[in-house]
């Protein structure tokens, strides 16, 4: 199979990049050097990976589409291209941490882009940065400040582990097929913790809960997991609604919660500490 008789699969998203303007900006904006360990998540067609194997000594990459595996294969034979046919969703990114940082970049296909934005984090002390190709309107959830209408828990999650930077617009004349949306890239780099919750997945239940109804007061959304003794000890106006709260507050009430209480307190008591599968679908929402 060849470039031109490859036909984009709707299953797996599929929207290949094309402008050549757009691909030099986004290798200018990640700037690989040599020696970076590098990983590109759904290199499609290979429009990124071709500019990318220009600079690196050697490039891993995450396709789930056999025909595409068999077609990068076939194009990029003899370069320094480690193709892995694998869903990323499911993919131990450990298998590729060695000595040093990975950077992980890739054009996601928006109907796995937030859960597997949420399973890198699994993994986000051994990311050095990740630069996504994203539905515009999941960059400016994932970038939101509190107060405004986009700001929520993916918001609140991603921020807490990376800090979060809309770079620029990618319009749908940019693909093909063209999408029906704007997208846009942005920048995730992992950062280290200021204040550090004690209990990720308290964290994520935390703010699950918190904003179950947009609308209601974290008074009324905490019902689900805590009684009116317990959130009577917690620092905070539960008259707000669940937006005009920063980040950091919702890792202050999460270790008050845990050194209160712990996680057997909670009416829905967690039991893991890590982001975990079962949570991803929840953080999406």
């Amino acid at each position: 199979m060849t470039q031109d008789t490859h036909r984009a699969r709707k299953r797996f998203g599929q929207n290949f990049l094309q402008d050549q303007g757009l691909i030099n900006r986004l290798v200018h904006l990640i700037n690989p050097q040599p020696e970076d360990a590098v990983v590109e998540i759904g290199p499609g067609q290979g429009a990124l990976t071709e500019p990318l194997l220009q600079t690196l000594t050697s490039l891993d990459a995450v396709e789930i589409d056999r025909d595409l595996v068999a077609l990068l294969r076939e194009k990029f034979q003899g370069k320094p291209l480690t193709i892995h046919e694998s869903d990323a969703l499911q993919y131990d990114f450990n298998q590729l941490i060695d000595n040093q940082p990975i950077r992980v970049i890739g054009n996601l296909p928006y109907n796995i882009s937030t859960p597997l934005i949420f399973h890198l984090l699994d993994y986000q002390t051994a990311i050095k940065d990740m630069h996504f190709m994203l539905q515009l309107e999941v960059v400016e959830r994932l970038a939101a400040k509190p107060g405004t209408k986009a700001y929520g828990r993916i918001s609140v999650i991603s921020q807490y582990y990376c800090d979060v930077a809309q770079c620029f617009l990618v319009p749908p004349t940019a693909f093909h097929p063209q999408p029906k949306v704007m997208s846009a890239i942005v920048k995730l780099t992992p950062r280290p913790f200021s204040i550090r919750v004690q209990n990720d997945d308290l964290f994520i239940r935390l703010v699950k809960a918190c904003f179950a109804q947009r609308r209601k007061t974290l008074k009324n959304n905490l019902k689900s997991i805590l009684t009116s003794e317990q959130m009577q000890q917690l620092d905070c106006d539960l008259s707000l609604r669940p937006e005009a709260l920063p980040v950091e507050m919702y890792v202050k009430l999460t270790n008050t919660i845990d050194a209160l209480w712990g996680a057997d307190g909670l009416l829905d008591s967690p039991k893991k500490k890590t982001i975990g599968k079962k949570h991803k679908k929840d953080v999406q929402k």
